[in-house]
């Protein structure tokens, strides 16, 4: 497996979110002849982890190896998810080259600019592949002109500037370099892999060294550290030395050496300078750890990544309703669980609080990349609550977002004074001539926080928002909360038709009849700013009296469901998400002392 490094080329696809990594990563894959004839490879392959096939999205970065002629392509699949961007910083430091993939009618995006941004800093001279060129609105005239602003606008070198590019449909699965060639296949962008991508540093005969850019866990191997090896080779049972990010040294061995071939993890004896590779044998292995020869101690500076800027509380389910459907409801398999992610997955920040044993607090780089961990423990059978979303400050210092929204004109003025009224700060204004408005904001944190199913209303679901992290700025005043307040339960029981149906005029229902609710339940959205207690179990009273055709116009409005985002965006200061296998529900902490004296009230009444 191990190859000549000059016959090695190393690269990461990165790109805005759905301009295409994936479908061109398919398209490369499959014009590689790593597939068997009998195999019937499926769309968006690399996307094997369950949850990335059900949003459509990349969620963790995954390597894979292909041959072209003689020359061995290591390629990384990156997330285009901004709240995903700590696995695109990781992995740049394993590549020599990356392909920057822009779409050929939308142009470069705000996820384009930081993953391009953060590639420039390291040295490396991208490579522009504009994609999706056989869309009928393809102007990639127009597209490289702005992403040559934007490489100049990012501080690239002379050399930077000089990229190389082409312009291909990972979709239709060809490439060219000029706009007039054929349109046959994706010979053209191997090509320019192989001319393009520098061969990777180092010499076979140096001693040992490697910087573990990723970590994964085994349950039997442990904790495994993956990385580009810069210098020299490793073999199995060999001895290494581990310096972690305090400079402590600790011996160990190599137990297991892992590569890639296609899409299969195989087994290796040795690997040498260049090939990229998973070591197993180093238990306590973390991000940006150095892994050398104990002939030649070197020791390599550290990976720094960008800090979270999300944080929520979990707890655990103390609903009536627990242990329906989890397994696992106390906080001891809480703890553990996110214990064993947190040796996984550097990006998430899980800390114990001393003053709270009850509490553990998981601070992310947004409310998707917390849904991700909160719907993996869901699935794995565990209960338990999750509150409001806080920003992580910095001191005096709050996290500010670069909004890019895409919106038509005549919705323009909603959005700009809702953004305005959350404290940002408008930066660019432009209609093009189809009447679609680009807007860019420099906003809080704080002022998106339950923002986005506001922005599908007011846009009627026809705008687009995205937002990336900006920077630590001065704490920028109060924002407006939740405009509504909700409707709270005030009996157990099932829900019923005719108490739904009563209380449709008083705002919009989250359950359906026949479900089954608590007292303390968040059941609805109240029409007004103020909570109200209700009673979504009453049925209607039955008399010997009957009138022909009463009944038959209790129409009732489909219920608002949440996913897990819009839950987490929703909830209020006072409110939990109550996370079961089976359910998301919205539950009140405590209920205020007039909510409980109209309970007693109206339990008497």
């Amino acid at each position: 497996m191990t190859s000549q490094k000059n016959k090695i080329r190393n690269i990461a696809i990165i790109a805005h979110i759905d301009h295409g990594k994936t479908t061109m990563l398919d398209a490369l894959l499959k014009q590689s002849n790593i597939f068997r004839e009998n195999q019937a490879p499926v769309e968006r392959i690399m996307d094997s982890y369950d949850q990335e096939k059900e949003r459509g999205i990349t969620i963790f970065a995954k390597h894979t190896s292909i041959y072209y002629n003689d020359t061995k392509i290591n390629i990384i699949d990156t997330p285009g998810h901004s709240d995903f961007s700590g696995e695109v910083e990781r992995i740049l430091g394993m590549v020599n080259s990356v392909i920057l993939l822009v779409d050929a009618q939308d142009g470069p995006m705000p996820q384009t600019r930081f993953v391009l941004s953060k590639s420039l800093k390291m040295g490396l001279k991208p490579i522009v592949v504009m994609n999706k060129i056989d869309r009928p609105n393809a102007d990639p005239d127009r597209v490289l002109n702005e992403t040559f602003d934007l490489f100049a606008e990012l501080g690239a070198d002379d050399d930077q500037l000089d990229f190389r590019y082409c312009y291909a449909s990972g979709l239709s699965g060809f490439a060219m370099k000029e706009l007039g060639d054929s349109r046959e296949n994706m010979k053209p962008l191997f090509d320019l892999i192989v001319e393009a991508t520098p061969i990777p540093t180092g010499e076979a005969q140096n001693p040992f060294l490697m910087q573990a850019a990723t970590i994964s866990y085994d349950d039997y191997l442990g904790r495994q550290a993956c990385g580009r090896i810069l210098e020299g080779t490793v073999k199995r049972n060999q001895p290494i030395i581990h310096i972690d990010h305090n400079g402590k040294q600790s011996r160990a061995m190599v137990t297991k050496i892992q590569g890639w071939l296609g899409l299969e993890k195989v087994e290796l004896e040795s690997a040498s300078v260049g090939d990229i590779v998973t070591l197993s044998g180093v238990p306590e292995v973390m991000i940006g750890d150095t892994l050398t020869d104990p002939s030649h101690i070197v020791r390599l500076p550290p990976i720094t990544l960008d800090e979270p800027t999300v944080s929520v509380d979990f707890t655990v389910n103390t609903s009536p309703f627990v242990g329906r459907s989890g397994k696992h409801v106390t906080m001891n398999k809480i703890r553990d669980r996110l214990m064993k992610e947190k040796k996984a997955n550097i990006s998430l920040r899980i800390e114990e609080s001393a003053a709270d044993p009850d509490k553990i607090t998981v601070a992310g780089r947004g409310e998707l990349h917390l849904s991700v961990l909160i719907e993996a423990m869901r699935r794995e059978g565990y209960e338990f609550s999750v509150s409001k979303p806080k920003v992580v400050m910095k001191g005096d210092l709050e996290p500010i977002e670069k909004v890019h929204v895409e919106v038509p004109e005549e919705h323009s003025g909603t959005v700009i004074q809702e953004l305005s009224q959350r404290r940002g700060e408008m930066q660019h204004l432009d209609t093009n001539e189809h009447n679609i408005t680009s807007l860019e904001f420099l906003i809080p944190t704080r002022g998106l926080m339950g923002y986005r199913s506001e922005f599908l209303t007011q846009t009627r679901g026809l705008g687009i928002l995205t937002s990336i992290f900006h920077d630590f700025e001065t704490h920028k005043g109060p924002i407006p909360s939740r405009l509504r307040g909700v409707m709270i339960s005030n009996a157990p029981g099932k829900a019923n038709s005719f108490g739904c149906f009563n209380l449709q005029d008083r705002g919009t229902l989250f359950v359906s009849p026949g479900e089954d609710v608590y007292e303390g339940m968040v059941v609805g959205e109240h029409n007004r700013d103020n909570d109200l207690v209700v009673n979504v179990t009453k049925a209607k009273q039955l008399t010997n009296v009957r009138a022909a055709g009463s009944d038959e116009n209790m129409i009732l409005t489909p219920p608002r469901r949440f996913t897990l985002e819009q839950a987490i965006d929703y909830i209020a200061d006072d409110e939990l998400i109550e996370v079961t296998p089976e359910a998301i529900r919205l539950r009140k902490k405590l209920l205020s002392e007039s909510d409980r004296t109209r309970l007693s009230r109206q339990k008497k009444g």
